[in-house]
């Protein structure tokens, strides 16, 4: 019997035993049981009103899917499976019954009508960096779009890139073309995932957010509809920091594409066995050093431990606009290395594309600030919990600049363009068995900043325990994003443990 031959005779099985489509995988974890599994509406072009009237026909419609020539659907038994389920974050591993492939449109748009026919929730995987795993589910179908890698130039400062491209391949298309995305640092992220909650890196105070250069895209939605948004649509202002996994599944974005730097300068100070006073100290003098910033340059405060690392980056060599910040730190810091001018951007940023292999970790946003006072009356019991927990990093970074551009919020739904800094706490280990004691720290940490107020977060660095996510991520925007939901997506079919809610 071929391979084909016993899967369709597993289906037959399982439909005869009532099972439908339903594998007896592993049962969903609690957290991650979607809160809307009943049937989704019929409607008049419901594929549910269509059902054969036989099992054997069932079947055969089943194995034409299977056949298809847009998408490969991948289950449990099936040898590829394990490599295509296996997220960035070792942490939150999930199974879902079905992976589905994707090679173009019209299989993610096959995929969306599976899913809905036989009750699947659907999550998507571009890159699978989604720091609680909102790129795969329990019992579900996962879209994964790695396959999708168009590089598309539509003219000299226009590129369409598929959703399945990371940034590593997508510097790899512009640089040498002398253009650039404001994209982020890490390598193995999805495009996808990075410009639909917003994206911001080491460019992001010169050319605004990575969804700010987003100029239109192309996104399935909840009933297999291809939608194309461009201009003012309301759809395109939703995908500019609305959220991946809410409304459908993006194929692909089209952005304007910038002249990239011809320079790249790097200046780091070290700092080590600091205590609670030295550290904040050092803080509060970075806060006040960094608002006066280049849009040119991008900084980062780093506490590991008790060690610390400032970091400034600088995309147009302004060494006499930043001379303060550098004599500031170098009298500060215990160790200074000023930067050199580089001509190699390429070169220069394969410095930040991060570890390319999954990982146990926990990060999440730790807050957005307008500056450190927004801080101050908590970070002292921060500090100390960073130095008692090896593997625990407390890091804040500077957006502003182009960011907060009027004209960039007026037609996007990311809704924190008046905070200059976002803070992320990290937490990295080695074996699962390591865990417990670090997650339960960074959730001490988390609830220190709750409980002094600090409320606006980050999309693209959730956290599962933030209780009120929808206004955290999405400020006032969060009703105006319901609509677009219900409008692509009532049956809820798009779905992870925090998409916006129709």
């Amino acid at each position: 019997m071929t391979q084909e031959q016993k899967r369709r005779a597993f289906i037959k099985a399982m439909l005869l035993a009532g099972a439908s489509l339903y594998l007896p995988a592993c049962k969903p974890k609690t957290p991650s049981t979607p809160p809307n599994t009943q049937t989704p509406p019929t409607t008049s072009n419901s594929p549910i009103e269509e059902k054969p009237d036989t099992i054997e026909e069932e079947v055969e419609q089943i194995d034409e899917m299977f056949e298809s020539e847009n998408v490969v659907f991948f289950r449990m038994e099936d040898a590829e499976y394990s490599d295509l389920s296996v997220g960035f974050n070792l942490r939150v591993p999930k199974q879902p019954k079905i992976i589905a492939l994707c090679k173009n449109e019209e299989g993610i748009a096959e995929s969306v009508k599976y899913a809905k026919q036989f009750k699947l929730q659907v999550c998507v995987k571009s890159g699978g960096h989604s720091f609680e795993g909102f790129s795969s589910n329990d019992g579900g179908m996962c879209i994964n779009l790695s396959l999708l890698k168009e590089v598309e130039w539509l003219d000299d400062n226009t590129i369409k890139l598929g959703c399945g491209l990371t940034l590593k391949e997508i510097y790899d298309a512009l640089l040498p073309k002398g253009k650039i995305i404001p994209a982020g640092s890490c390598a193995g992220v999805g495009i996808g995932g990075l410009a639909l909650g917003g994206g911001y890196g080491l460019f992001g105070r010169k050319f605004g957010l990575t969804c700010d250069s987003m100029k239109a895209l192309t996104l399935i939605d909840g009933n297999g509809k291809i939608h194309e948004a461009q201009n003012d649509d309301e759809l395109l202002w939703a995908c500019r920091g609305g959220g991946n996994g809410n409304f459908g599944v993006v194929a692909n974005m089209t952005f304007k594409v910038h002249e990239a730097p011809k320079t790249f300068t790097r200046h780091l100070f070290k700092a080590y066995k600091l205590d609670v006073g030295r550290a904040k100290s050092l803080l509060q003098k970075w806060f006040d050093m960094t608002e006066n910033l280049p849009n040119s340059c991008f900084g980062a405060y780093v506490l590991n431990g008790k060690t610390l690392t400032v970091l400034i980056t600088d995309a147009e060599n302004r060494i006499a606009d930043i001379k303060p910040f550098l004599d500031t730190f170098s009298a500060s810091m215990d160790k200074t290395t000023i930067g050199e001018v580089e001509t190699d951007l390429p070169k220069s940023l394969k410095r930040y594309y991060g570890i390319q292999t999954p990982l146990y970790f926990k990060n999440a946003c730790a807050g957005l600030y307008k500056g450190f006072t927004d801080i101050e009356g908590c970070i002292e019991a921060v500090i100390q919990k960073v130095h008692e927990n090896r593997g625990l990093i407390y890091q804040v970074n500077t957006l502003g600049g182009e960011i907060a551009s009027p004209s960039f919020e007026a037609v996007s739904a990311y809704p924190h363009r008046a905070y200059p800094y976002l803070s992320e706490l990290q937490a990295y280990y080695e074996k699962e068995s390591q865990g417990e004691k670090l997650v339960n720290a960074f959730q001490d940490i988390q609830t220190i900043f709750t409980n002094h107020g600090i409320t606006a977060h980050y999309r693209n660095y959730p956290d599962i325990n933030f209780k009120n996510w929808e206004t955290a991520y999405y400020g006032e925007n969060y009703a105006r994003l319901q609509k677009v939901k219900r409008k692509y997506d009532a049956g809820n079919v798009i779905w992870h443990e925090q998409s916006v809610k129709g």
